[in-house]
């Protein structure tokens, strides 16, 4: 078995007991046309394991956008999927990396979100407050998938680092 057979499997069975969030709770936003169209398109899809790699890599409706506007609980649902279909090779456009490092790297991390809407909550606080959702297997899953994800993607290596640094090592060392 290959390490990325094993990587996969981790990834299954961390999050093979995550319960669907209802279709009254998959958008985590109510701003613009898309968290509708994630609605609409993510509506009834109760098993994340059947989702297609091209439905994963444009959903909703070619904006290849919903990691960015899943509810926190939808997040953590549909996640596998898209860490398997980014094991496979088989995403284009969508980027479970970046969702999972933006905000934690040291750059983007201290910055204000939004200080007119949100005041001093920094990309780092709303991370924390994002991803405390995943148990300790779960963020070992991640840990996991970012440590080889670091190994295959140069560009993105320096990020995956310091989100690994500065958040989903640290946490769940213990754990």
């Amino acid at each position: 078995m290959t390490d990325i057979t094993l990587l996969k499997q981790m990834i299954r069975g961390a999050f093979c007991d995550v319960a669907y969030p209802g279709d009254e709770c998959l958008k985590g936003s109510r701003e613009g046309d898309e968290p509708y169209l994630l609605e609409n398109e993510f509506k009834g899809k109760t098993d994340w394991t059947i989702l297609g790699a091209d439905f994963l890599d444009q959903a909703p409706d070619g904006y290849a956008s919903a990691l960015s506007f899943f509810s926190d609980e939808a997040f953590r649902f549909y996640l596998p999927a898209y860490l398997i279909a980014d094991l496979n090779n088989a995403l284009q456009s969508a980027d479970p990396t970046f969702h999972l490092c933006f905000g934690l790297d040291d750059f983007y991390g201290s910055q204000p979100i939004n200080p007119r809407r949100y005041g001093d909550r920094t990309w780092l606080a709303e991370k924390q407050r994002k991803f405390a959702i995943f148990s300790p297997s779960q963020a070992a899953a991640i840990v996991a998938y970012l440590q080889y994800k670091a190994t295959q993607d140069e560009f993105q290596q320096p990020m995956i680092e310091q989100a690994l640094q500065n958040y989903w090592v640290v946490p769940f060392r213990t754990g």
